[in-house]
């Protein structure tokens, strides 16, 4: 089974190793993401599957007794219950930085719109009206970053090429970025009280969920940015909310919501505040990419070879965390 719906349209090559692997496949030909229910037809008689952000459950998982093997599309692994899937003996790949590039691109996108006032000077003109919008340049602004994993190495790279001056918090520091990027690390406290523009590239556990809250947003700077391309949940949505409503803070760049889709939902009211629907890693190159590594992955397992990317014990037990919580 293959249910990502653009499988193979970045890259024909992802098609072509799982045909060559001699793989019968089955495909997802609805063009849109699938639901549960329709992941309980489309898994029935399946021994392997590749899968995006459709929900694999237990109750998916069962529709197929002779399922061995999930190649998982992407980096995230919330879509898939993890210890449902060890309980049924079925091993889970996963393409950790497969994506962390266009995320890092979508990241300096948001903060670039926010800090040029791109939204407001496009609905300016649609209205007729010819008004310059006096922005702010990166060299002048110190941008602070929580977590500095993949992408958040990435983005502060990014960044330092404008000239930003980069502050970053991280639970574990790696001061041998300072090798290649001009970082420096500080309490999120200071982070928070300091940078014009705050980004997360933080996983969502049970330490992070509420990261951003009414205390947190108390501390920023009142023409301050706030940009989450990570998960949903690291913000508190109604402390954010009441915050831009007030204009505590100048303005919010969100790609990821607690609850996904995100359509219609008070924060789309607000003209301080710029959305995309959790499209960070949807670029071309990025899709092909994974795709290409979760079929790697799924042919490593029918050939008995080491699989590259498995899913690390830790996810497992994060997963048990989250549930507990």
């Amino acid at each position: 089974m293959v249910s990502p719906e653009q499988w193979g349209a970045c890259n024909p090559l992802s098609w072509t190793m799982l045909e060559d692997a001699g793989v019968k496949l089955i495909r997802n030909n609805k063009k849109r993401l699938l639901v549960e229910d329709e992941m309980k037809e489309l898994i029935k008689g399946c021994d392997v599957a590749i899968c995006g952000a459709e929900p694999m459950t237990s109750e998916v998982m069962d529709q197929a007794p002779e399922l061995r093997f999930i190649a998982r599309c992407a980096v995230g692994l919330d879509s898939i219950d993890l210890n449902a899937a060890r309980d049924r003996n079925i091993g889970v790949s996963y393409v950790p930085g497969a994506n962390a590039d266009t995320v890092a691109e979508l990241t300096l996108t948001h903060i670039l719109m926010l800090i040029r006032g791109v939204q407001k000077g496009d609905s300016l003109m649609r209205q007729g009206k010819w008004l310059r919008v006096l922005g702010r340049s990166l060299e002048e602004l110190t941008v602070g970053i929580i977590g500095m994993g993949r992408i958040g190495r990435r983005t502060a790279k990014l960044l330092s090429a404008f000239g930003a001056k980069i502050i970053a918090n991280d639970i574990n520091p790696d001061e041998s970025i300072n090798s290649y990027i001009p970082v420096e690390w500080v309490s999120k406290r200071r982070l928070l009280k300091e940078a014009d523009i705050v980004c997360l590239h933080v996983p969502k556990t049970p330490a992070t969920i509420d990261l951003i809250d009414k205390d947190e947003l108390n501390l920023m700077k009142n023409d301050a940015f706030l940009v989450n391309t990570a998960r949903g949940g690291l913000i508190n949505e109604k402390a954010l909310l009441n915050a831009l409503n007030k204009n505590q803070i100048a303005g919010a760049g969100l790609d990821v919501f607690e609850i996904e889709p995100y359509v219609g939902g008070p924060l789309s009211k607000l003209e301080n505040i710029i959305m995309t629907c959790h499209m960070g890693a949807n670029t071309k190159v990025s899709r092909a990419r994974m795709e290409i590594q979760a079929a790697e992955c799924l042919i490593a397992y029918l050939d008995g070879d080491h699989i590259p990317r498995i899913v690390p014990d830790s996810e497992y037990d994060l997963q048990i965390a989250m549930k507990n919580r």
